[in-house]
């Protein structure tokens, strides 16, 4: 239960920081799961439904993920799911350099509460912020998900070891 109470904290920290799309969200999207997991999966922003309800992966790309987890015989209790920005961008666009470089220390710190072994990243932005050494600079110089898809990493923060496995977004099976 340590790392509950520690991501509680951070999650109070969090929402009393001044980040950029607060204002225009209705809910902090922090996230959900296990807090002793193994498996942290990390997808890109809120959506609609994420930023009413709080929660990361509530929506359809959520269904989505909930299937796929059980086709592996896991479920959400087996893991942790968060996003790189913790507030919904206005229309769902992509998230902005700024917005990025404000919300990913608090992201960094799930990593380091939770140790997990393996981190199984949505979509372009969680992709190329893991592999692009957690900085917006390092996602520059990353290739897209389309180029990385399905490739381990082996990574590390701070001496934390674990290996990432870069996926599409859920969404993307919905369209």
């Amino acid at each position: 239960m340590q790392n509950q109470e520690a991501l509680e904290q951070l999650k109070q920290k969090t929402s009393e920081a001044n980040l950029p799309l607060k204002e225009s969200a209705t809910n902090i999207v922090f996230g959900k799961g296990n807090p002793e997991a193994k498996i942290f999966f990390i997808g890109e922003a809120p959506g609609n439904n994420e930023d009413l309800q709080g929660l990361p992966f509530v929506g359809a790309a959520g269904k989505q993920l909930d299937q796929l987890l059980h086709m592996i015989n896991l479920c959400i209790e087996d893991v942790y799911i968060a996003n790189v920005l913790k507030y919904r961008p206005p229309e769902n666009r992509n998230p902005n350099d700024e917005e990025i470089k404000t919300h990913t220390p608090f992201l960094i710190e799930q990593i380091k509460i939770i140790k997990p072994k393996v981190i199984v990243t949505l979509g372009n932005f969680s992709t190329k912020f893991i592999l692009g050494n957690f900085s917006v600079e390092g996602m520059k110089k990353m290739a897209g998900i389309t180029h990385l898809h399905g490739v381990p990493v082996e990574k590390e923060l701070d001496g934390l070891k674990f290996l990432v496995f870069p996926m599409y977004h859920p969404a993307a099976t919905l369209y």
